[in-house]
């Protein structure tokens, strides 16, 4: 299920209020690689556990926000870093 484009223009990640869109279909793939490897960590530090189908990150591309059945989770503590994940 994809994320509702109406809800899409209106998202914003929690801490920083910058925009987000969604993560592009390279960047999902690197994304579940470093899931697989055991090296996706959530900002609280809980390990990212299966593969995901679709995530939103931030228009600078700092932060990364998972979607569950076409609802993104946007929690701080479960948002995932750039940085954290090596790709700045």
């Amino acid at each position: 299920m994809s994320i509702d484009r109406k809800l899409l223009e209106i998202l914003c990640c929690p801490v920083t209020k910058i925009p987000v869109e969604p993560l592009p279909r390279e960047r999902l793939e690197a994304l579940n690689a470093l899931i697989k490897e055991g090296q996706a960590h959530y900002q609280d530090g809980t390990q990212v556990t299966g593969a995901v189908r679709e995530a939103l990150i931030t228009e600078n591309g700092e932060r990364i926000y998972l979607v569950d059945d076409g609802i993104p989770v946007m929690l701080e503590e479960r948002a995932l870093t750039a940085r954290g994940l090596g790709w700045i």
